[in-house]
């Protein structure tokens, strides 16, 4: 073995010596560490209760009352879409 060779050895085993600093792959290194003051009791009770719809709100808001039952508001249906003021399926 000369000597170029045994420098080349050693210049590589040198450098593979050096560790390597790697973080997670997950991008756990740039996550928020967030405190809370709150117990996990409390925030399990928050969760059980149901928040209040509001003005501007989305959800159910109850059962509208027509008067009407089920065969007239059918019938309707069927004379409204032969009178072309309703679409049939999809358009």
């Amino acid at each position: 073995m000369n000597a170029k060779q045994f420098a080349a050895i050693a210049a590589l085993s040198a450098v593979s010596v050096i560790p390597a600093h790697a973080d997670e792959a997950d991008g756990s290194q740039y996550a928020l560490r967030i405190s809370s003051s709150s117990s996990s009791a409390q925030v399990k009770a928050q969760a059980r209760q149901a928040d209040k719809i509001s003005n501007g709100g989305t959800g159910f808001i109850g059962v509208a009352k027509s008067g009407l039952s089920r065969e007239q508001v059918r019938m309707a249906a069927i004379e409204a879409q032969r009178q072309g003021r309703i679409q049939r399926g999809e358009m």
